[in-house]
């Protein structure tokens, strides 16, 4: 019995550290007046907890801004290089880019 419980315990330790393994990333592009896409309003759909990261390319600067949703949070403003956030509250986002008011995205969390 008593190896029986070891076992049960070391299985639950070992689940509960293997947990943060199955969050994953999404990459989002953000060109030259888009996010992910050149047409419509594109939506992302993660799980909670995982982490999307948005690949800045093109030759104008952008940010990324969450303009409603149930977390804040901006990037700062640039051309290049990537911005990376995990997401940890459900819910729906919408995003900006607060230079180019034109360009949006949503981002959906599960």
């Amino acid at each position: 019995m008593r190896r029986l419980l070891i076992a049960v315990a070391v299985f639950a330790i070992v689940a509960v550290l293997a947990i943060p393994a199955f969050a994953a990333t999404k990459t989002v592009t953000i060109g030259d007046d888009f996010f992910v896409r050149d047409t419509g309003v594109p939506t992302v759909t993660v799980k909670k907890n995982d982490t999307v990261k948005w690949n800045f390319t093109g030759d104008s600067p952008h940010n990324v801004t969450v303009k409603s949703g149930p977390a804040k949070f901006k990037s700062t403003t640039r051309s290049s290089g990537s911005y990376s956030k995990k997401v940890t509250k459900a819910g729906l986002y919408t995003i900006i880019c607060t230079i180019h008011s034109g360009q949006s995205m949503k981002l959906r969390v599960r």
